[in-house]
């Protein structure tokens, strides 16, 4: 029986994962081994690996990393600490091949791990470009120590092979997210409203923030100027979700959670929604607010507007409902009369989703079941002719 190890360290990892984790799970010929990891242990954050158990799965080993601190010390501290206790769990459950999803840097941790540890790493959402953080120089790097890929688009597919990966073992499967989006059974507007205990309204924002981590000192600048636009569409209701845990993070978290005191009952501010709540709230919301890579991939299938705020998700392909704007308070302002007017509402009605793609898990799960991993970890670079 092969053994799958998933990693997971966020809350909106999970979500993307979950489903194919079930259908691992559930196939006799493979035995699902699952860690958890840096915002799933942390109080701040939620304690998130509770929702992973409540679903059903155990969670075979916890590595705690994560040092309550933004900065780029705490952070590269907890790189470390997230390699000491990945190297004990791989003693431990000896998987025949470990799956992690993006671009984070604890899952660059886990891929250094296990290229010591000589464990294949099958690798989701490789060849993307996210220009405005440091995610895109990791996300590259977990490439070249993988030798199973699964991207999202083909031009993804392609900027994987440029890499000098062989194209033999790289996949375009779509957008495993997407994928959740059609297979996910989701709450009513009055069953979300009443899980949150918010009434959303008419009309209301989804929005988040995360830091842009290869900027120095324009978080503050930034995030004020978001909320100071926010202002201006009193008649919104707001839901905010927490920044990660990056490089700033507390001090967008700080902004935002001053916002809300100031604005009870207009706004409302969630550590984590979960999987389902997340998509509902996406299935009514009047447009997806902030640099989340939600507002690029899932959003999209809802023919939901998105305002893409500043440089991190920059050179990621979207959809025509996505607006990308700069940080700046008058550029964000205008961003937002676009996506709100009549004419831009009418485009994403019929905007189609570059992610979306049939049988996202399914093919998935095919390579991790049959997927010859015989000598497989010494890779030969592929040489484009």
């Amino acid at each position: 029986m092969r053994k799958i190890c998933i990693v997971t360290g966020t809350r909106a990892e999970y979500g993307i994962l979950s489903g194919l984790m079930s259908l691992i799970k559930q196939n006799t010929d493979l035995q699902l081994q699952l860690i958890a990891t840096n915002m799933h242990l942390s109080p701040e954050f939620g304690l998130t690996y509770k929702e992973i158990e409540s679903d059903g799965f155990i969670i075979d080993k916890k590595v705690n990393m994560l040092i309550s601190s933004d900065t780029e010390n705490a952070t590269v501290k907890s790189m470390g600490l997230a390699m000491i206790g990945f190297a004990d769990a791989f003693d431990d459950l000896k998987p025949d091949l470990v799956l992690i999803l993006g671009d984070r840097y604890e899952m660059l941790a886990v891929a250094a791990s296990a290229l010591i540890y000589k464990i294949p790493i099958a690798h989701l959402h490789g060849g993307e470009v996210t220009e405005g953080a440091y995610d895109d120089a990791i996300r590259h790097s977990i490439t070249k120590m993988s030798h199973l890929h699964f991207t999202s688009t083909d031009e993804y597919k392609k900027r994987v092979i440029q890499l000098g990966e062989n194209p033999e073992r790289v996949f375009n499967v779509g957008a495993l997210g997407v994928e959740n989006i059609k297979k996910s059974k989701l709450l009513s507007k009055a069953e979300l409203e009443n899980s949150i205990k918010f009434s959303v309204g008419e009309k209301f924002f989804l929005v988040t923030y995360h830091p842009v981590t290869l900027e120095k000192h324009t978080v503050l600048e930034q995030v004020q100027a978001l909320l100071n636009v926010l202002d201006k569409y009193p008649d919104y209701q707001i839901i905010f979700t927490s920044p990660n845990s990056d490089t700033d993070g507390h001090l967008i978290l700080n902004c935002i959670e001053e916002y809300v005191n100031r604005n009870e009952g207009r706004a409302i501010l969630f550590t984590s929604l979960g999987k389902i709540r997340y998509l509902s709230a996406l299935k009514y919301t009047s447009a997806v607010i902030g640099n989340s890579s939600s507002g690029i991939i899932e959003a999209p299938s809802f023919n939901i507007p998105t305002l893409n705020i500043g440089d991190r998700q920059k050179g990621r392909i979207s959809a025509e409902s996505v607006y990308n704007c700069s940080t700046k308070e008058e550029d964000i302002f205008r961003g937002m009369e676009a996506i709100l007017s009549d004419e831009f509402r009418e485009k994403t009605k019929n905007a189609e989703n570059p992610y979306e793609k049939e049988n996202t898990a399914e093919n998935i799960l095919n390579q991790l079941k049959f997927h010859s991993l015989d000598d497989i970890v010494q890779k030969s670079f592929y040489n484009i002719t």
